[in-house]
């Protein structure tokens, strides 16, 4: 499920992003709308997963609804995402859920290496924005 990022991969994602960009210049205005609606969402939930992160740092108290909240957050964005052919990112959200879902599963470090990690998704999603804008 976990996989290391790699030059390949990496060229991967810039191009399947340019594709992505590409086709929705030439979308509907509707699918523009979910388009930038759905990345909205994700850097939503990637603040609300970043608030909780600190809080569990600050407390050290978890807290398994709001874990199952994120988990379910970060699922559907995945779900959307994928409807609308971002797959890449769509990949990032899914692995999210999965954590958020049973958090002893994964550390910081494999999180890294999935490159799914909030700095991560932040910066696509805002990367994306930007292109529709």
């Amino acid at each position: 499920m976990i996989e290391f990022i790699t030059a390949i991969s990496l060229w991967e994602l810039v191009k399947h992003t340019t594709i992505w960009i590409v086709n929705l210049k030439r979308a509907s205005k509707a699918r523009k709308q979910a388009s930038v609606d759905a990345l909205r969402q994700v850097l939503l939930t990637a603040q609300q997963t970043s608030i909780y992160l600190h809080q569990l740092q600050k407390t050290g108290t978890a807290s398994p609804k709001k874990e199952a909240e994120l988990a379910k957050l970060w699922t559907e964005l995945s779900f959307q995402l994928d409807d609308l052919k971002v797959h890449k990112l769509a990949k990032r959200c899914l692995i999210n859920g999965k954590k958020w879902e049973n958090p002893d599963q994964m550390d910081a470090d494999d999180m890294a290496k999935a490159d799914a990690g909030m700095d991560r998704i932040e910066q696509l999603a805002r990367g994306l924005l930007a292109e529709l804008n």
